[in-house]
């Protein structure tokens, strides 16, 4: 499909002459990128920085620019921001309920030495799809490290299925940050965008999982790291330490009274927690296709709880009943895990709501209709100039916040009269593109590194060719769904 130019009616009138917004665009967007990439300053700062030195360089009155940044970040805050609280406390709740252990246990010890790549790379898709990237990386590395070190597999067998399926949920399916700020700056429907998220997730999860870990463990070939050593890992191989009864014969003191095992909450109760807010969404998202002009109770019903922000309210509720309490959390344990949520997701929310300040800006000047009109006539698919966009901020900041973000906020004007399945693929073109090339200006890159105790040239080939991978069949995959919706 090619790129729709036409704006809405009271799109902003530009503030400066054509030549004066498109330099002031590429330098405020320069900016941004030198600041995190050679300043090293922290991506707020830089944002905000690169917004306001946007605004006034096109010409907008400074106190003008400073109202236009401000309402970006309350919109985007009240938008987005709410949805990514909730999303991390319930993301807490899981992991110290011990849910996702129970979940982890529940299918590795089911699992043989074939299909344990296959069940990692699923076991990282569900674990991440309620988690941010590297709370879902602090939780997996402890069972990737355990599983690789008991079944025998090489490392990477397991740490790329387990580290795609995180990556994927990440970049593609809300309600992680990034496609949050992008559906919200396009003006996406969410739960559509979720759907068309997950039928791009799954087979670009299997090519740069269990496909392409095969590649991986034979071109890296290194021993487990020696983190993590329980007792279970100084017996003889072969030693029966999975099955329930023997962690209960374990806890026992010989010499002592029994050490009563933790508490866990079920398989099902904790997968049914995880997915209930997604199921709220989808249902809110069919029930808009099949009649979105119904008025009867049940449609506003369905409306409502498959709102995001009352869908993951819900799910919140639900996981300090399903996983807290069944977890063997008492009220103060809960209320501790619910406030310790908050204080490491504030990074992200001041560089996402920055991100949106950003994007105001970029349209209060005036930008959309030169944007729209530079890329009028085109042949370059909107897509692939979205998933491009995105590419190249991601390669310069290695933030894929940040060029979700950024790009976003460039491309806003470009979607305004597509389609809303169009729209929603331009979402996932952004998420795919923001995850491209992960190199040394990635946290992520070093964090995976020190955890897996792999060189800087060994983590290139492995973790930085993964995401490259899953960069691409994102792309593809978005390309080929643009020709059937």
């Amino acid at each position: 499909m090619q790129i729709a130019t036409v704006l809405a009616a009271d799109a902003p009138e530009p503030v400066g002459s054509d030549p004066r917004l498109i330099i002031a665009a590429l330098l405020g967007i320069a900016v941004v990128v030198v600041l995190i990439t050679w300043v090293k300053m922290h991506p707020f700062i830089a944002l905000t920085v690169g917004a306001i030195g946007l605004g006034l360089g096109a010409g907008q009155a400074a106190a003008d620019t400073a109202t236009s940044f401000s309402k970006g970040f309350g919109d985007t805050m009240a938008s987005v921001g709410l949805l990514i609280g909730l999303g991390a406390m319930f993301g807490k709740l899981l992991a110290d309920s011990g849910g996702a252990d129970q979940i982890v246990d529940t299918l590795v010890g089911r699992a043989g030495p074939r299909s344990l790549p296959w069940l990692m790379a699923l076991v990282g898709a569900i674990i991440g799809l309620p988690m941010f990237f590297e709370i879902g990386v602090v939780l997996l590395i402890p069972v990737i490290i355990l599983v690789a070190r008991r079944s025998g597999l090489p490392l990477f067998r397991i740490a790329i299925p387990t580290l795609a399926g995180l990556s994927v949920m990440h970049g593609l399916v809300p309600p992680h940050p990034g496609p949050l700020v992008a559906v919200s700056a396009l003006k996406a429907n969410l739960g559509l965008t979720l759907a068309l998220g997950l039928l791009v997730a799954i087979p670009t999860v299997i090519i740069a999982g269990p496909l392409f870990s095969r590649f991986a463990a034979k071109w890296v070939d290194i021993p487990v790291p020696d983190l993590f050593t329980t007792d279970d890992d100084r017996r003889p191989a072969g030693s029966d330490t999975g099955s329930a009864e023997a962690r209960e014969a374990e806890a026992e003191d010989p010499d002592g009274p029994a050490v009563p095992a933790r508490k866990r909450p079920s398989f099902g109760v904790t997968l049914a927690c995880i997915l209930l807010p997604v199921v709220l969404m989808l249902a809110k998202a069919i029930a808009d296709v099949v009649a979105p002009d119904s008025e009867s109770t049940l449609h506003d019903a369905v409306d409502f709880v498959g709102t995001p922000l009352i869908a993951l309210t819900i799910a919140v509720l639900v996981g300090i009943v399903g996983l807290g309490r069944s977890g063997g959390m008492d009220r103060s344990a809960i209320a501790t895990t619910l406030s310790d949520s908050l204080p490491p997701i504030a990074g992200i929310l001041l560089i996402v709501g920055a991100g949106g300040g950003l994007k105001q800006v970029l349209i209060d000047t005036g930008l959309a209709q030169i944007i729209a009109d530079a890329v009028e006539g085109s042949a370059l698919p909107v897509l692939l100039l979205a998933w491009i966009v995105a590419v190249l901020i991601r390669v310069a900041t290695g933030s894929a916040t940040v060029a979700t973000v950024t790009a976003s906020g460039i491309l806003a004007p470009v979607a305004a009269d597509l389609s809303s399945s169009h729209v929603s693929l331009m979402v996932l073109a952004i998420g795919s593109g923001s995850l491209f090339l992960s190199h040394v200006n990635d946290a992520g890159f070093w964090l995976i590194k020190e955890y897996l105790g792999t060189t800087v040239a060994q983590n290139l080939k492995t973790w930085t060719v993964m995401e490259c991978i899953i960069s691409v069949c994102g792309l593809i995959g978005v390309l080929l769904l643009s020709v059937v919706v």
